[in-house]
């Protein structure tokens, strides 16, 4: 597959570049600095340099031919909160005047309901303190769905608990429609592995998709 790949220089974004070349994908990844892109030029990797994600038109030319677009975008922190919503719109204008219907995009546990099974603690504590601490990020992140929801592509929201550096394992537990009962955490690569697993399932479509251990 040809795939395009927005947040290319953040945690997930780089591992999904990493992961979908050593796949044999043919990847373009989108940055707004290639020295912060730490997968090296290769065969089957195109950079796409871009001032930012808001505006759609110049990201146009990073799908021309793609058959699927991931993003790993999201706020790396409470002040970044904003960040997903707005750069997810320009993306999802691109996707529409590219007609790249397919759509991966990474968001997070908390803007989920609570999952059947979920412990005590979990239903009773860290949902509710999470979602208080890191309310603004959480709101952003539910901006966003509701877009990619009201959208026209085929879209797919992963939402992961608490990320790790640890190195790809492929042992996730996956929750189609919903998130992963007492799942405390997954690591980065692993997502990112559930996210290039998820382009081409059909249970996916139209659906979040929880990950976790």
């Amino acid at each position: 597959m040809k795939l395009t790949v927005f947040g290319a220089t953040g945690g997930i974004g780089g591992q999904v570049v990493r992961q979908a070349l050593e796949q044999g994908h043919a990847v373009t990844a989108v940055v707004r600095d290639r020295a912060r892109l730490a997968v090296p030029d290769q065969p089957g990797l195109q950079v796409v340099t871009v001032a930012g994600l808001a505006e759609p038109g110049p990201l146009e030319p990073a799908l021309a031919g793609s058959d699927a677009a991931l993003s790993g975008v999201g706020p790396r922190s409470r002040a970044d909160a904003g960040v997903a919503a707005t750069a997810t719109r320009g993306i999802l204008g691109a996707l529409e005047a590219t007609r790249v219907r397919r759509f991966v995009a990474v968001s997070a546990m908390p803007v989920g309901p609570v999952p059947e099974g979920e412990r005590f603690l979990g239903r009773r504590v860290a949902y509710p303190l999470v979602r208080l601490a890191f309310r603004k990020v959480y709101d952003d992140l539910a901006a966003m769905e509701a877009d990619i929801r009201r959208s026209g592509t085929r879209w797919t929201v992963v939402r992961p608990p608490r990320l790790t550096d640890k190195p790809l394992s492929g042992r996730y537990r996956l929750a189609f429609g919903a998130n992963v009962p007492n799942g405390a955490f997954v690591s980065r690569a692993d997502v990112a592995h559930a996210m290039l697993a998820l382009v081409d399932d059909p249970r996916a479509v139209d659906q979040p998709v929880g990950v976790a251990r």
